[in-house]
């Protein structure tokens, strides 16, 4: 390959995001170039999972591969990761041998001899690969393997254009559907149980759990949860006294716990290493300035959240001390009402 092929096919991607934002149309370049440009038999893109859980890489998309080939069991992602991050590629001169790679039956029945294969890399993190088959024997030079590095790098940028997109019409469904029904009743266990369950499968989340603040016991009382176990919710008393994180959830802020297990500042680490809890993010729950309450995202494996997530929870859950003011408020207006019509009856016997 010269300069000249690899100037072309930069400049055919360059023009064609800036065409069209769909994902699909941009990931199909992506591959006819690569094997245009390095006459490989086929081309395909892997992505990790969906489901956090499944340590797997799937095809999304692929160009010359049968389906045969596609339905062949999917890829371990970490050891495949862990092979490409040591020399920062994967070329493999016998596919259906060497074993570094999988389903050696599946790739000599497809014709692959030789294949490379590069990482896709998001924010640092490699959330997928790109691999190139061929259909000859062949080595592969540091040049072809900086070249389909881009490629990869030119594919993340059009799945993470695709994801936020997808993202922020989610969100903003989530937080307009969820907005209205929390907002469409005033009995505070329903609204919290909208809460809950809404949140936790929108996020992908193992559980969600909301307790409100009773100063009278200086305990954060459970209200509603989704996705726990009972005897996980009913591991002790919730106090900010004996936990660190509910006293600085306490003092409004938003806490990240990468490893439930080892943070001293879980008051029951060992208690949802059991239940299977990784992650956890402690949101406050504010009414009228004040924190009333704190809604707990358990997420079964290690994870991030981003900071839009993270903003969107926070809103979600202002949202849900709203609804509970306001339901309280009326609460009260009830009790009122009937302290009032008890006085005018007591009038009306006088006279």
């Amino acid at each position: 390959m010269t300069d000249t092929d690899y100037f072309k096919t930069f400049c055919k991607i360059s023009k064609a995001f800036g065409t069209t934002l769909k994902k699909d149309e941009l990931l199909e370049i992506i591959l006819q170039s690569a094997m245009d440009t390095m006459g490989g038999k086929a081309a395909c893109i892997f992505l990790k999972a969906e489901d956090p859980e499944e340590d797997v890489f799937v095809p999304v998309a692929q160009k010359g591969l049968s389906e045969n080939y596609l339905h062949s069991p999917p890829m371990n992602a970490r050891k495949v990761v862990d092979n490409i991050l040591k020399g920062g590629y994967l070329a493999i001169r016998d596919a259906a041998a060497d074993e570094r790679a999988e389903n050696h039956a599946a790739k000599k029945a497809e014709g692959i001899a030789s294949m490379l294969v590069v990482p896709i890399i998001v924010r640092n993190k490699a959330i997928g690969v790109l691999s190139l088959y061929t259909a000859t024997p062949r080595d592969f030079s540091e040049e072809e393997a900086e070249f389909l590095s881009a490629l990869a790098e030119q594919g993340g940028m059009a799945i993470q254009n695709s994801r936020l997109f997808e993202r922020i019409n989610k969100n903003s469904d989530l937080f307009y559907e969820m907005s209205s029904s929390i907002n469409s009743s005033l009995d505070i266990k329903k609204i919290m149980h909208i809460m809950s369950a809404s949140i936790c499968e929108a996020f992908g989340m193992k559980g969600v759990s909301i307790r409100l603040y009773n100063p009278e016991s200086d305990t954060m009382d459970l209200m509603a949860s989704y996705g726990l176990s009972e005897k996980f919710l009913n591991k002790g008393p919730v106090s900010p006294v004996t936990s660190e994180n509910v006293a600085q959830i306490l003092e409004g802020e938003t806490i990240y716990i990468r490893d439930a297990a080892t943070d001293p500042r879980v008051q029951y680490g060992e208690e949802a290493k059991h239940e299977g809890i990784k992650s956890m993010l402690c949101i406050p729950i504010m009414s009228r300035e004040e924190v009333i309450g704190e809604m707990r995202l358990c997420s079964g494996v290690e994870r991030e959240f981003s900071e839009d997530v993270v903003r969107l929870v926070e809103a979600l859950a202002d949202q849900g001390g709203i609804a509970i003011q306001n339901a309280s408020m009326y609460l009260m207006l009830q009790e009122d009402k009937k302290d009032l019509e008890k006085e005018v009856w007591s009038h009306r016997q006088w006279f």
